[in-house]
């Protein structure tokens, strides 16, 4: 699953195996995402951010090709560990100083066997009550803050895993049962457009009200699955609810802005 990383739209849903995804699986997603944005707004800057899935060589390259930014999850090997010795010392010689979570940041220049050259790496040494954590990422910005490469752009990413449970969980869009890949794939797509349904409810319909920042399920709950009773007049139809609702002037007003 792929989304817009700020407004949380959803860009595109694929179903595929469960495996890692190659390097090549990866770029053909990204050339076709990019070429869109790109015929859209020429101008516009473009900085992908992954896991650690898109750590390859195939996606600095393209990116580097195509004058995108990148800030990807990088898994921490030997090599990383070694450079981030030092700090991880000076945070746990801090948390036994202060017992309170401590962490530091740091960077140098990697280059994996199968990378075209050394990549700009910032790593994070923390110390906290559980264990030493040591966390690294991959970037080619050249913004000397790597705190808010790190802490700003990157974590920024916990959001998208928050769409993903909504899109998954909320949804049922893991319920891919049939006995062809194409047919499940056709019900990821009827999934994936009651995410765009929802997505734009809660954006526009739900706005000024106490459901304006809730998750999917919250809304599926206590506002589509209301127990009302329904009459057909030959003009109109009314909706009766019960004088207990809670939330009687939330839905007025979810009314007003839809019929508007």
């Amino acid at each position: 699953m792929h989304h817009e990383g700020k407004s949380g739209k959803l860009v595109t849903t694929i179903l595929r195996t469960g495996k890692r995804p190659s390097g090549k699986e990866i770029t053909m997603i990204l050339k076709r995402i990019v070429k869109r944005i790109r015929k859209a707004w020429p101008d516009v800057g473009i900085i992908v951010r992954g896991d650690s899935y898109y750590s390859c060589p195939e996606v600095f390259d393209f990116c580097d090709e195509n004058d995108l930014k990148f800030v990807l999850g990088l898994t921490v090997r030997e090599p990383i560990e070694e450079k981030a010795r030092t700090l991880s010392q000076k945070a746990e010689e801090f948390y036994g100083l202060k017992n309170k979570p401590f962490k530091l940041l740091g960077e140098c220049f990697y280059q994996a066997g199968s990378w075209t050259k050394h990549e700009r790496i910032i790593y994070k040494a923390e110390h906290n009550d559980k264990d030493p954590n040591v966390r690294a990422i991959v970037t080619n910005l050249e913004n000397s803050n790597r705190r808010m490469i790190y802490e700003t752009i990157y974590c920024g990413r916990g959001a998208m895993e928050l769409m993903i449970k909504e899109h998954k969980n909320h949804l049922r869009s893991d319920k891919t049962s049939c006995n062809s890949f194409l047919a499940n794939q056709f019900r990821l797509f009827i999934h994936s457009m009651a995410y765009v349904l929802l997505h734009a409810f809660r954006e526009i319909c739900l706005r000024n009200t106490q459901f304006a920042k809730v998750q999917f399920d919250t809304i599926r709950l206590k506002i589509l699955k209301l127990g009302a009773r329904v009459i057909h007049l030959s003009t109109k139809v009314k909706v009766h609810l019960p004088t207990s609702c809670p939330y009687q002037e939330d839905l007025f007003r979810i009314w007003q802005i839809c019929v508007t």
